[in-house]
């Protein structure tokens, strides 16, 4: 293992552990094992490059695996809002049995994903096409247009991050087919799930509010 490697898999297991923001680069460094004082940041520049390159290990698999899956989608010509939902679980959920860094990645993006501002993008993917986009899309049929102003797609996969990330800081498990197959149901009842009246008065009223507030 070279010394960028092992400074990816060191940041892993530091930000797993400990949350991204409470991991200093030195620290990084010193549980690389790498000789030169400054090799994170020659390989990386700054936190958010380490970040980049944590996520951007795991993303081609992740990418390959949900691509895959919206194929044979595609290719059943069936509207199947659980096997969407699959889609998007599956591939993360796999990372739950690798062994290189999987479960550590898993929670290092569930803390990223339901920060309240945007996670650190993971650069372009080994795909020219983003599969999350994607998938985006094929559920969108499924959604009414007040589901879909409340976001509830990006709802769905906060919720499967966070799940899969509480997973993961116990792993390893002898058997995730239950974990797996219970999650599945409960991102495709998110999507399915009808807006309330209740819901939709206040989602109106909360438009109304920043439109009124908008400079002229």
């Amino acid at each position: 293992m070279d010394t960028r490697d092992r400074l990816i898999h060191a940041a892993e297991r530091l930000f797993a552990a400990r949350g991204v923001d409470a991991v200093s680069l030195r620290e990084i460094n010193r549980a690389s094992g790498a000789r030169n004082a400054i090799a994170v940041q020659y390989h990386f520049e700054d936190r958010s490059g380490v970040i980049r390159a944590v996520l951007q290990k795991h993303r081609p698999d992740v990418e390959a695996r949900r691509h895959a899956m919206l194929d044979q989608y595609e290719a059943d010509a069936t509207p199947d809002l659980r096997a969407l939902a699959a889609a998007l679980v599956r591939p993360w959920a796999a990372k739950l049995a690798d062994d290189d860094g999987g479960p550590e990645y898993l929670q290092i993006q569930a803390e990223l994903l339901n920060r309240p501002r945007p996670p650190v993008e993971p650069g372009p993917p080994t795909d020219t096409r983003d599969s999350i986009q994607r998938w985006r899309s094929l559920v969108g049929p499924f959604l009414g247009e007040d589901a879909t102003r409340l976001h509830r797609r990006f709802t769905a996969m906060r919720l499967a991050a966070g799940e899969l990330g509480r997973r993961a800081s116990t792993a390893p498990h002898t058997d995730d087919r239950l974990f797996v197959s219970h999650l599945i149901d409960l991102v495709a009842a998110i999507l399915a799930a009808p807006v309330s009246e209740e819901t939709v008065r206040h989602a109106a009223a909360r438009d109304a509010s920043r439109l009124s507030s908008a400079p002229s």
